[in-house]
């Protein structure tokens, strides 16, 4: 999944949590954060601290990996395009 917001990580963390059955109490407990802390994370609000994050993601057996992001160029030259194709062949 792509996380491009603090919503986007918001609610991917909650449907894990639910996933595993967990209420937001016992992932607190487990992750070492204040339930209310873990309430605003679910609620998508920006601001939440790095460390606490990957605490959290860890105690919902996840990880983080980090790629470039690949943004497509603004125009495509299709003349470009056919004779890269054509110095293949």
């Amino acid at each position: 999944m792509r996380i491009n917001t603090a919503a986007d990580l918001g609610h991917y963390v909650r449907e894990r949590r639910h996933q595993l059955r967990k209420t937001r109490h016992e992932l607190a407990e487990e992750a070492h954060v204040s339930v209310r802390w873990l309430a605003n994370l679910e609620a998508g609000k920006p601001g939440a601290e790095v460390g606490l994050i990957i605490r959290t993601l860890h105690a919902l057996e996840l990880g983080i990996t980090v790629q470039p992001v690949v943004l497509p160029p603004d125009e495509i030259d299709l003349g470009d395009l056919l004779d890269s194709l054509k110095d293949r062949s």
